[in-house]
């Protein structure tokens, strides 16, 4: 009995001591995290979006340089807990601003919850977030970057906004919803063609039946096994490292972001059945912006001919496509670095304008 006291003292004893030490590196990590580069700005508070606390990070390692507003996808797919990874290699060229849009990750108050979400609603809050950034930070123009959802939401901000903004850029371009699951689907069904498995996968998901978690779930695991999967290549940081050591987040806010995760979607779900089909970018070309693109050639999660097609088509002061070989949807994450060289080659070109 004595000795088994003593094994479990012990085990107590060893699983005490590796708390406090992970307690004492997050603590680190995260305060190198929390500096504020000389001459620049490490901000996160909310603000309060037509009636609705929204919560935003200002990095960046100048102030004097241009404000880039990154919109994440979804729609309702908050990047907060892993964001500041990628975005903060911009932050010598941009002042980046990550913003958890309505309802979802650090945005998500159950006190003050969304009903559903709309076209106009998401319009407006994004008209009234860049107004706030431009006074806050002393801008006449900012520039936007949105992945996948976030590129249909920034196109469709430029195209009615256009006085705000300085450039926009797409990233996962997505044109339009319906067309997009139709292009997917016929791919889909090439691939799977023989192969019971995905033709059992299929049977669950067709562009006139995707308003469903399940019906999304098989969609995404059709493209996983035919290697066009969103993370078929990983990501090209640590993923236990940047959660722990994120300056933002402390851990209830992870326990919040996991346990409201389903919630915080409800009023999504109607929005991609249906609201989406109202954001599509088909037949709107003449931008007052430049328009840039950085897309994956294999891309299917948003379709990559669909958005060489639109380019083509866009009328802008300035426009260039950067195609990135062999990449897929998640490229913002998993070949970071290639990324950020051509969001820099952006911010110079549009110094050099």
């Amino acid at each position: 009995m004595k000795t088994a006291l003593k094994t479990v003292k012990t085990v107590l004893m060893v699983l005490a001591t590796m708390i406090i030490i992970l307690a004492v590196v997050r603590s680190v990590g995260m305060g190198i995290n929390k500096i504020t580069p000389k001459g620049g700005i490490n901000e996160s508070f909310y603000v309060d979006i037509n009636g609705n606390r929204q919560w935003i990070n200002i990095y960046g390692q100048d102030r004097d340089n241009p404000v880039l507003l990154y919109l994440h996808g979804g729609p309702g797919s908050a990047t907060s807990p892993v964001d500041y990874s990628f975005t903060r290699k911009w932050s010598d060229v941009y002042t980046v601003v990550t913003w958890d849009q309505r309802n979802v990750g650090k945005s998500f108050d159950k006190k003050n919850i969304s009903d559903k979400i709309t076209k106009d609603i998401m319009m407006a809050d994004g008209k009234a977030m860049t107004e706030f950034l431009l006074s806050y930070m002393g801008k006449e123009k900012i520039t936007l970057l949105g992945h996948s959802w976030g590129s249909m939401f920034g196109a469709n901000l430029a195209l009615e906004y256009p006085q705000y903004y300085d450039a926009f850029i797409g990233t996962g371009q997505c044109i339009d919803i319906y067309e997009n699951e139709v292009r997917l689907y016929a791919a889909a069904k090439e691939w799977t063609n023989g192969d019971a498995q995905g033709e059992a996968l299929l049977e669950k998901w067709s562009p006139d039946n995707a308003d469903s978690l399940e019906a999304m779930a098989a969609r995404n695991k059709v493209m996983e096994r035919y290697g066009y999967g969103m993370m078929k290549d990983g990501r090209d940081y640590n993923m236990i490292a940047t959660i722990l050591f994120n300056p933002n987040y402390m851990v209830k806010d992870y326990i919040g972001y996991v346990k409201n995760i389903a919630i915080s979607m409800d009023p999504y779900m109607s929005f991609f059945a249906h609201g989406l089909y109202e954001c599509s970018l088909s037949g709107k070309y003449d931008y007052k912006v430049p328009y840039y693109n950085i897309n994956g050639d294999m891309d299917y999660q948003t379709n990559y001919d669909m958005a060489c097609e639109y380019f083509e088509k866009v009328n802008a002061p300035d426009k260039k496509m950067y195609v990135m070989k062999n990449a897929t949807h998640g490229l913002l994450e998993s070949r970071s670095e290639e990324f950020s060289e051509y969001v820099h080659d952006i911010a110079n070109r549009m110094k050099n304008k």
